[in-house]
């Protein structure tokens, strides 16, 4: 995938399926990321909370 100069012309199926590869790739906090900021982007707020819920913050359930 090649992402404009401008982020503001990445949409939100783009940061999600960027969120997805890093996910299967494991990079878990990567992944959290982008998939807030395809969240953040996306107009239902009911589809918001689905992708977050689907990509969680790793440090937030990590035990020490």
């Amino acid at each position: 995938m090649v992402f404009p100069r401008n982020t503001d012309e990445i949409t939100a199926a783009e940061y999600l399926d960027s969120a997805r590869q890093m996910a299967i790739s494991g990079r878990d906090f990567l992944a959290h990321l982008l998939a807030e900021e395809a969240a953040s982007r996306t107009p239902d707020p009911v589809v918001a909370t689905a992708i977050r819920a689907r990509f969680p913050d790793p440090n937030a359930t990590r035990e020490d």
